[in-house]
């Protein structure tokens, strides 16, 4: 046998078993990471049906406080939509929305007819503002006025 033709299969031999190892490797960090999408998929879709659950749980529903019926306001989201606010509420965004800028309680009274001269008739809307201020659906500016969210 000649040996220079040996030496040239041990050396071809040498680097067919050096890129077996590599690509036997190179499969093992495949397989894992598959198997690491496989978990994240997984949990992606748990995560996904909680917050479905959780945006249907948060249409507003009429909850009970002293023996009352009131409606609750949901807190603003990305998808949101001003329809799932009650009707007045959709009337005090449409208000503020319209100004031409920042507005007072005062201004926003004004426009649906509320008598703004009465402080008793004043403060409920003033509380609806700052509940929607709460809520994210406004905001309201250092000076007391009120405006939409950027």
């Amino acid at each position: 046998m000649d040996p220079e033709l040996l030496e040239r299969i041990t050396a071809r031999r040498a680097e067919l078993d050096e890129r077996e190892e590599l690509l036997a490797k190179e499969l093992a960090e495949v397989r894992a990471e598959r198997a690491e999408l496989a978990v994240a998929e997984r949990v992606l879709e748990r995560v996904s049906e909680q917050l479905a659950d959780e945006r249907a749980s948060a249409a507003p529903t009429p909850g009970q406080v002293g023996g009352r019926t009131v409606m609750l306001i949901p807190h603003r989201m990305p998808d949101a939509e001003e329809t799932m606010l009650p009707p007045d509420y959709q009337r005090i965004l449409a208000t503020v929305r319209q100004a031409a800028g920042p507005v007072r309680a005062r201004q926003v009274g004004d426009a649906p007819g509320i008598d703004v001269s009465v402080r008793s008739k004043l403060e409920p809307l003033r509380g609806k503002l700052v509940r929607l201020v709460d809520r994210g659906w406004l905001r309201k500016l250092p000076d007391g006025r009120f405006t939409t969210r950027l």
